[in-house]
């Protein structure tokens, strides 16, 4: 369990600059340079990666099971992943529908999976991996949508047919990752 808590601090204390220490973050990319500190950022974030794998690889035999999810949950989890992967598939895709209404899909879409994976997951390492990112992510999704106010931002509508595409790239990838990937990375085949 140490080890994906120092992961989770790693990887989303990088990930948390801007909200807590903008100031600070901003005088290092001034002292740094912008390529310099992209790539402290892509190391802290890869170690926190990898930490993360690695403690939640090693907690899954030894952590303690709190509840006992109900069939149905793995249902709704897969669901719930296919709605997560069409918001991640939109924050890339240009002239959204589904991103302008969302304004940060990436980070709705993380809320989405970790409720998913809460929902159909029982350990105590399950709940500290997803209930940290989900509230992570609430708390991020709040502190953008403020920064975004404060600033005007506003979001064009984009068209039907950008998001037709999401939807069918999201469906694509999900069948792929879910059906074939996540077994053989993850260890857990989500659908039996």
């Amino acid at each position: 369990m140490f080890y994906l808590i120092l992961g989770l601090v790693f990887f989303l204390g990088i990930h948390t600059l801007r909200i807590v220490a903008d100031d600070w973050r901003s005088a290092r990319v001034a002292s740094l340079g912008l390529m310099t500190w992209k790539g402290i950022y892509a190391a802290v974030s890869l170690a926190g990666v990898a930490l993360i794998t690695m403690g939640f690889q090693m907690s899954r035999d030894t952590s303690v099971n709190l509840w006992h999810p109900a069939t149905w949950s793995h249902h709704v989890a897969g669901l719930l992943t296919l709605v997560s992967f069409c918001l991640v598939v939109a924050s890339y895709v240009p002239s959204s529908r589904i991103k302008g209404l969302v304004g940060h899909p990436m980070v709705a879409g993380l809320m989405v999976w970790s409720v998913g994976h809460l929902l159909a997951n029982g350990r105590l390492a399950d709940l500290v991996l997803f209930g940290t990112l989900l509230l992570w992510a609430i708390f991020e999704f709040v502190s953008l949508r403020k920064r975004d106010k404060a600033s005007g931002v506003t979001r064009e509508p984009g068209s039907w047919a950008n998001d037709l595409v999401t939807v069918i790239v999201a469906i694509v990838l999900w069948y792929i990752f879910a059906l074939h990937l996540h077994y053989s990375l993850i260890g857990v085949a989500p659908f039996g």
